[in-house]
């Protein structure tokens, strides 16, 4: 079988060249260079391109795709086993999400009836003001985005 061309794997797998570009620079698929430096994709690139959208659709972060697709042998697709396995690695992880996102809409649906606006005093973004003592900033956003 004939290798793709980066607009035949957009046209396969209905991500933009420049997506493409930007997951080989990430090392989440590879190329093979033609004499004329035109990229070149083996079909089965399609399957880790498949990996990696359903992977970015349920919020796994580019960085750990990369390392869980870095186990495959090189040229080799994600099979159903692979897949299964990743799936129940981040299980963990997808059902943390969701008991955060859970909380965080009950929260804000307790909160819109409040009516208070007030970062001060907001239940939801400063409970009892305890985060007056660390000074001024989003702590609990700065903290989310840390992982804590």
């Amino acid at each position: 079988m004939a290798d793709l061309t980066i607009g035949e794997l957009s046209a396969r797998s209905g991500v933009p060249a420049s997506a493409l570009r930007f997951y080989e620079r990430e090392g989440l698929i590879h190329s093979r260079r033609t004499t004329g430096n035109q990229r070149r994709y083996d079909r089965t690139t399609l399957r880790r391109i498949a990996f990696v959208r359903a992977s970015q659709s349920v919020g796994i972060p580019l960085a750990l795709i990369r390392e869980v697709l870095g186990f495959l042998p090189e040229g080799a697709p994600p099979t159903k086993e692979f897949w299964q396995r990743a799936s129940q690695c981040w299980a963990e992880e997808i059902n943390a999400r969701i008991a955060k996102l859970e909380r965080m809409r009950d929260r804000f649906t307790t909160c819109i009836g409040c009516g208070c606006l007030s970062f001060d005093e907001c239940q939801l973004v400063n409970p009892d003001d305890s985060l007056a003592a660390r000074g001024p900033g989003a702590h609990l956003l700065n903290a989310e985005k840390r992982g804590g």
